[in-house]
């Protein structure tokens, strides 16, 4: 493919746009100060993996990741923010200074695995039908050959959850148990 054939594709246009946004909204959930922008950064970067999920004719998975990851993760962790009430201004802890650190591991996660993904499909072109694929292969797929990388992602969505409730929940000092037990 040369690069005047690559331009005239509108979908290449599409998938840079997007690209784009979710490589800048990833960057900034790493280094913004502000807890709940972080949260609304990775909302916007979950948004633009489901249109990259959309591009690739792969709906189902895309609306799960907006149902799950947006709809219940992302609003159980401002949820969590909101209970425990933490600060939600500048938090000084997350300075400059330990900025650069996630940046690089953030560039040599995606490095590694663009190497992986070269690697292991090279200049392969996947031949698309246009047509949506089907949920009964995507749940074949989950629960056959990719059985473990699914119950490892629900392990991690029940991690999410429980320290969530632990953030939400606040211990009582023995003077505010005796004045609740008043009541």
């Amino acid at each position: 493919m040369t690069f005047v054939d690559w331009v005239s594709a509108p979908v290449n246009w599409a998938f840079t746009i997007i690209g784009l946004a979710v490589l800048v909204s990833g960057f900034r959930v790493v280094t913004a100060n502000n807890v709940v922008h972080a949260a609304l950064y990775l909302v916007g970067a979950l948004a633009g993996t489901a249109g990259l999920f959309l591009m690739l004719s792969a709906e189902f998975v895309a609306w799960v990741l907006v149902l799950v990851y947006i709809g219940a993760v992302i609003v159980l962790f401002l949820f969590g923010i909101m209970i425990t009430r933490a600060p939600t201004g500048l938090d000084e802890g997350l300075s400059s200074d330990h900025k650069v650190l996630p940046a690089v591991l953030a560039l040599a996660m995606f490095l590694m695995m663009a190497w992986a993904s070269l690697d292991a499909f090279g200049a392969q072109v996947i031949a698309s039908t246009g047509e949506p694929v089907p949920t009964e292969i995507l749940g074949e797929a989950l629960l056959g050959r990719f059985l473990i990388p699914f119950e490892i992602v629900s392990f991690v969505l029940l991690a999410a959850l429980i320290g969530g409730i632990t953030l939400a929940r606040r211990d009582l000092s023995p003077a505010e148990e005796e004045e609740r037990s008043a009541v």
